[in-house]
């Protein structure tokens, strides 16, 4: 009988040492049950819920920490590597209220409200509108943005559009400097009613994040998110009263165009902002009663289709 070669041996001895590499692990992975088990180490069981639920609001405030640093790295890199940087936050209402002062206010003589002066009108409504869609878009993106996060570690995934509307909080700040500045440029009387603005802000917040909270989640099944979004942004700049006053939509067309929340939230904020701006009534309910829907509905459809990010994204 032939011996064996040293490769044949070779090869014998290594399935060997496999083979009892694997017996090892398994007899391991044994004995780290049995022990849990036993009691001896405290075991998380994390299940996917069923049916429609709300977010557990106690597990979302224990991971406030999550929330703090996630809003810490997306401010420090909004504008990294940028040669403007924060400045964008200035430019970026300023250009656009320069761009349509010169065609509407000049050109097209587009008239504002209660005897503001054009450029102040512009810049106001330029500042909220970024506001509202920054948060919005930043929202949409942020679940496919934080895949890897979502892939590997197990929070509560609604942390991650909440957190990623509250950087648009530091642009708004800075961008309402502007606005003073350009109120205190062009003599407009402010109101006393400025202390208001932190309500008008909060419902245009809310109201973002709850949109905010249905495109991420249909972002992460339907890519097509993402080329609807800067779609939708262009549109609203249209059909929202930025540049123009809400007293030129046609009477009869004014409570159909009035189902835009932002509507309502345009015209509150420049009621609360100028001292002679009429109250807007009753289309301020509107964004009141769409920011609690769009926020609870939102709420409702990301923590079902949360079950199903890991496996999807």
């Amino acid at each position: 009988m032939p011996l064996p070669s040293r490769r044949s041996l070779t090869g014998q001895l290594l399935r060997a040492a496999s083979v009892r590499t694997l017996i090892m692990e398994a007899l391991t992975d044994m004995e780290a049950r049995a022990s849990r088990a036993e009691g001896d180490e405290p075991v998380l069981v994390v299940e996917p819920p069923s049916g429609w639920r709300f977010p557990d609001l106690r597990e979302v405030w224990q991971h406030r920490d999550l929330i703090y640093m996630l809003v810490r790295r997306d401010i420090s890199v909004l504008y990294r590597q940028s040669a403007v940087g924060a400045g964008w936050a200035i430019l970026q209402p300023v250009l656009l209220a320069v761009v349509f002062s010169v065609f509407l206010g000049l050109l097209a003589k587009v008239p504002s409200a209660a005897g503001i002066p054009y450029p102040v009108f512009a810049v106001s409504g330029m500042v909220m509108w970024l506001f509202f869609a920054n948060a919005m878009s930043r929202a949409s993106v942020s679940t496919i943005a934080s895949a890897p996060l979502i892939s590997r570690v197990y929070f509560p995934r609604v942390i991650i559009p909440l957190a990623a509307v509250i950087p648009s909080l530091v642009d708004f700040a800075v961008g309402f400097v502007v606005v003073n500045g350009a109120m205190l440029l062009y003599g407009s009387d402010p109101s006393l009613r400025v202390v208001l603005l932190p309500v008008v802000v909060l419902v245009a917040l809310t109201t973002a994040l709850g949109i905010g909270l249905w495109l991420s989640a249909l972002h992460v099944r339907y890519r097509d998110v993402q080329h609807i979004v800067p779609f939708a942004i262009l549109v609203g700049l249209f059909i929202t009263p930025i540049t123009y006053p809400f007293s030129l939509v046609p009477a009869n067309l004014q409570p159909v165009y009035a189902l835009n929340p932002m509507v309502g939230v345009l015209e509150g904020y420049r009621w609360v902002l100028f001292s002679d701006f009429a109250f807007p009534g009753g289309v301020l309910v509107i964004p009141l009663v769409a920011s609690i829907v769009l926020l609870i509905t939102g709420a409702l459809f990301f923590e079902r289709m949360e079950t199903t990010f890991a496996d999807v994204i």
